[in-house]
């Protein structure tokens, strides 16, 4: 799986790790985090992500 980093803030979205503050499991890959998830640092939607 790989990892994705926000174009607004740096912020790397890591499946191995997922975002378990927010609701997103480890082990999920980045196409599967809902639509409505947005960046944990800066409140950016999934569209500013690319892959790292």
């Amino acid at each position: 799986m790989k990892k994705y980093v926000c174009n607004a803030c740096g912020y790397v979205y890591d499946p191995e790790v997922g975002d378990p503050d927010n609701g997103v499991a480890a082990g999920t890959a980045f196409e599967d985090i809902p639509d409505d998830w947005v960046c944990p640092e800066c409140g950016v939607g999934k569209d500013e992500f690319s892959p790292e």
